[in-house]
């Protein structure tokens, strides 16, 4: 880690106000740029077919989104969908463009054959100030980074480390099993302060309740560990595995299963799973080209994090009770789920409520929208808005479809 002598102090300006985050070091580190600034934007000249897309990757909340591209980075809003700023470097591009909600303030990391910006270093970047208000530099490549308001987590292929947002020191550092995805996940609320991450053994997911000072470990799958997503209280888990098949919540209080959904049964790729804000619908896309949405029987209300840390302090299997609902949810499953004592857990797991099929081998990830809509991102520049019927199921209607990279979808 870099930590310069100079400090300053940082105003950060947000859609909800301002967020005050003083004893931000600067950069001071020649290697990186001794002025702390990104080369002269160049001007909007570029050709669509000349834009390659490194990486797709949502903020906190969902509504935006940002490409890394090997030209820079640029910011769209989804709904409605608009390109809200870019900037386009002659010094190369990023791999790793990570938002803090919809303020000023980006976490970058280099990738790229031309790049000047390396992909062992964080550059946390205020756009505000068109500088580089802190760095990290690692001996190794940075395969994730995660932002919070009061946190910045960098992954590496072996260890996960935490700092504090306000001054840059190191809090935690854990351990992982080989992580070449970068597999990370974290709570928002700010009463909350949860990660997920994988174990140091294969199928395991590690959660950490910094708040609560407890460390949970969730066997979740047999295979190794392939995607993961959190609610925003970090009470739920759900994951998948590299083989695919399968989607498991669980309580990340006492690591019990509450619930598992099946994808198909054949092995694909999970790129991406989401959940809905009241959790009420989970969607995962994979390599088959397909979004799946299942139906959840988790009950979770705005209390869900309060009522979490209750039945963990009971201590009681039967107080899991509170979050399974008691309607069976509306996914498909076998006639023959009465005799789930006996048969393959093939037969007791239940399948998609609705799905939305796309090109395949194209990574998509997949986020929900307001009034049942479903957003979808691809790396091959393509961006997807459609509906699904909350009651019936079945396909889902395409409503809207913008190839972004275009010139057209450009800032005006």
């Amino acid at each position: 880690m870099t930590v310069p002598s100079s400090h300053m102090s940082s105003i950060v300006s947000t859609s909800r106000g301002i967020l005050q985050s003083t004893g931000i070091s600067t950069c001071d580190n020649p290697s990186a740029g001794a002025s702390g600034s990104f080369s002269q934007p160049e001007p909007e000249s570029n050709d669509c077919d000349e834009t390659e897309l490194f990486s797709v990757s949502w903020n906190q909340d969902y509504g935006c989104f940002a490409a890394g591209t090997n030209h820079g980075f640029r910011i769209y809003n989804c709904d409605p969908f608009k390109e809200t700023f870019r900037r386009d470097l002659k010094s190369g591009g990023f791999k790793i463009v990570e938002m803090l909600f919809r303020s000023n303030i980006l976490a970058l990391v280099g990738g790229g054959a031309n790049s000047q910006y390396p992909p062992n270093k964080v550059m946390i970047w205020d756009d505000h100030q068109s500088r580089c208000i802190g760095e990290f530099a690692f001996r190794s490549e940075v395969r994730a980074v995660k932002l919070r308001r009061d946190r910045i987590i960098v992954v590496l292929e072996h260890k996960i480390y935490v700092y504090n947002f306000m001054d840059l020191k190191l809090l935690h550092q854990i351990e992982t099993l080989a992580n070449p995805r970068g597999l990370c996940c974290l709570s928002h609320h700010s009463n909350t302060f949860v990660l997920a991450c994988p174990g140091l053994q294969r199928g395991q997911v590690r959660i950490e309740h910094f708040g609560l000072n407890m460390t949970k470990l969730i066997h979740a799958h047999d295979s190794h560990i392939a995607c993961f997503t959190l609610t925003m209280d970090g009470l739920l888990l759900a994951s998948a595995s590299t083989k695919g098949t399968l989607i498991r919540i669980f309580n990340t209080m006492d690591g019990t299963r509450l619930q598992e959904v099946r994808r198909g049964g054949n092995r694909a790729e999970i790129y991406s799973i989401a959940l809905s804000p009241n959790v009420q619908w989970l969607a995962a896309s994979s390599d088959k080209g397909t979004v799946h949405i299942f139906s959840l029987r988790v009950r979770v209300g705005e209390d869900s994090a309060a009522q979490g840390l209750a039945l963990f302090q009971q201590n009681s299997s039967t107080s899991l009770d509170a979050l399974i609902s008691p309607n069976a949810g509306s996914n498909p499953s076998s006639s023959l789920s009465f005799m789930r004592g006996v048969l393959p857990k093939y037969f007791s797991s239940e399948w998609s409520f609705a799905q939305f099929h796309l090109p395949e081998d194209i990574q998509f990830i997949a986020a929900f929208g307001s009034q049942n809509a479903v957003i979808i991102v691809g790396t091959d520049g393509s961006f997807y808005r459609c509906r699904f019927d909350p009651v019936h199921g079945g396909e889902m209607l395409q409503q809207e479809y913008v190839r972004f990279l275009k010139t057209e979808s450009r800032l005006r």
